[in-house]
């Protein structure tokens, strides 16, 4: 396995997965091309992350009310849907860890939808997230291997 580090988390990737840094987001897939993973991180300088602001967030970015569903993923929690689009099957997590929020967004070509459910979820339980307002100094980031 390898570790992927940023400033204010990590996940392991199994050896055939990557990770890179994008613009403002991070992003993971498989050697094989079938998905991407897209994690984005907010900040907050004070007070965490409240399960109904993580809710208005999901609902406000994909209008999908009728099909979130409350979720934990390592030791936060928030909101998952999925759905399809004409040209993506997308997963997607709001997920709050104190001071911290994780926008995680899996998509991949229809066909394939399902093909990497399980490996992403395993991924995803590897999380470990800092919360911000206990770190005393920044970090660096990238991929360790």
């Amino acid at each position: 396995m390898n570790v992927l580090e940023t400033e204010w988390w990590s996940l392991c990737l199994p050896p055939e997965w990557w990770g890179e840094q994008e613009e403002d987001s991070i992003l993971v897939g498989d050697r094989d091309g079938v998905g991407c993973i897209e994690i984005s991180t907010l900040l907050r300088e004070e007070g965490k992350f409240s399960d109904r602001e993580l809710q208005e967030l999901a609902i406000s970015a994909q209008d999908q009310e009728q099909s979130l569903k409350a979720v934990r993923v390592a030791d936060g929690s928030g909101w998952y849907l999925q759905y399809l689009e004409p040209d993506a099957a997308v997963r997607e997590w709001y997920l709050g860890y104190g001071t911290v929020a994780l926008f995680v967004s899996y998509s991949c070509e229809p066909e394939n939808a399902g093909l990497d459910d399980a490996i992403v979820d395993e991924i995803l339980g590897t999380l470990s997230v800092d919360d911000v307002t206990q770190q005393s100094s920044g970090g660096g980031g990238g991929e360790n291997g």
